[in-house]
């Protein structure tokens, strides 16, 4: 069955993550807390599918991880026109437009940011990985080593975001991202990267919690909003991270 493929492939997946991410985990961890307890922060932005949704404003979350949101749209609503031939450009594939982001963010000298690429070949990650470094910013990758390692880079640089950062998070997924064969189709179905990603955000995240915790102090966590008192709890915690960083 392809549901029990899925499983299968998707358990091999987790305990690759579970046999070779550890110790980049602790690393990204010390990153993390270095930053936040020394007034840095700890931002993300995800040109994928998962971690902007998944990783910033869940119940056991750290209220430390801010995201980075990106809204580009053009609307041009016209009559029908054939646009067969006509490249489609994405705002991750736009050279300067990291600058542009890095322009209007609030990151600095000593934060850390979090760069989540699956494939990690287009301009804006890279690009982006390299000018936070420049500015003195730690930055560390959510993506696939395999999958972007055959992918050809279009950064002037020829590197490719798991070449870019100071750290690597590998989901471990492969080339393909997909994990159920599908002959009749002549090819493959069900993604491995977006659940593999969440796997290592709550990872690192726990890692985070437990550092902060051994140095002595308290770090700020959302609860359920379905919780007692909720948003008194929320509140006051979001004002311990206003003050604190963490």
């Amino acid at each position: 069955m392809y549901m029990e493929q899925y499983f299968e492939g998707m358990k091999k997946v987790l305990f690759k993550i579970e046999k070779t991410q550890k110790d980049n985990i602790e690393k990204a961890a010390c990153y993390v807390v270095d930053s936040i307890t020394n007034d840095g922060i700890w931002h993300i932005l995800d040109t994928g599918h998962m971690l902007m949704s998944e990783a910033v404003g869940r119940t056991g979350g750290l209220m430390a991880l801010r995201p980075i949101k990106i809204n580009c749209e053009i609307n041009n609503p016209t009559r029908f026109r054939d646009r067969a031939g006509r490249k489609k450009v994405t705002y991750d594939m736009v050279e300067g437009f990291p600058d542009f982001v890095l322009g209007q963010s609030n990151i600095r000298k000593g934060d850390v940011l979090i760069i989540g690429s699956v494939s990690g070949y287009n301009f804006l990650p890279v690009e982006l990985a390299l000018r936070a470094k420049s500015m003195g910013v730690k930055t560390i990758a959510i993506t696939s080593v395999e999958y972007s390692s055959r992918m050809k880079p279009v950064h002037s640089s020829g590197l490719r975001l798991f070449e870019a950062v100071d750290l690597v998070l590998d989901n471990c997924s492969n080339y393909s991202d997909t994990l159920v064969d599908i002959p009749e189709l002549n090819g493959s179905i069900c993604p491995a990267s977006g659940i593999a990603a969440s796997y290592l955000i709550w990872a690192l995240q726990s890692t985070v919690v437990e550092k902060i915790i051994q140095k002595g102090l308290t770090p700020s966590v959302y609860i359920s909003n379905h919780m007692p008192n909720a948003a008194l709890k929320n509140s006051q915690a979001w004002k311990h991270y206003e003050e604190n960083g963490y």
